[in-house]
């Protein structure tokens, strides 16, 4: 049975081909990802309509993001491969990293520590909130 989208799966938006989730490691607040439902180890392995959803959701969330977090800048990409950094190497995914100047991003490299200023909930809500003004 599958579980309601919502804080516990981190689900925020379910598209016809892709759906929005929080990153539940986040490198900072609202790093999000955009995931196919299909299965595929790269990008190009995509229906073009798959891609173009995805690219989609991608500016939606960047917009959001802003409006929410007023980041500085974004980092978006996709690991591909294991060589490349993929922790599911079998299922390609985009990353949406807001980034601020100054933010703490070297922690994660440098120390294995992670520094948040809020809970992983209240991005959700945040994020769930502002999508729906957009």
């Amino acid at each position: 049975m599958r579980q309601p989208d919502g804080p516990d799966n981190l689900i925020a938006v379910r598209g016809e081909r892709a759906f929005v989730i929080l990153n539940r490691f986040p490198y900072t607040s609202g790093h999000c990802m955009v995931v196919p439902y299909e299965h595929q180890p790269s990008l190009e392995l995509l229906e073009a309509e798959t891609r173009a959803e995805m690219m989609e959701l991608t500016s939606r969330v960047v917009r959001a993001l802003r409006e929410e977090y007023r980041p500085d800048g974004f980092n978006l990409g996709m690991n591909i491969g294991e060589a490349a950094g993929a922790g599911i190497a079998e299922h390609v995914h985009l990353h949406i990293v807001p980034r601020w100047g100054g933010d703490t991003n070297f922690m994660s490299s440098i120390s294995e520590t992670r520094v948040l200023p809020e809970t992983l909930e209240q991005t959700y809500a945040r994020i769930l909130n502002r999508w729906g003004k957009i």
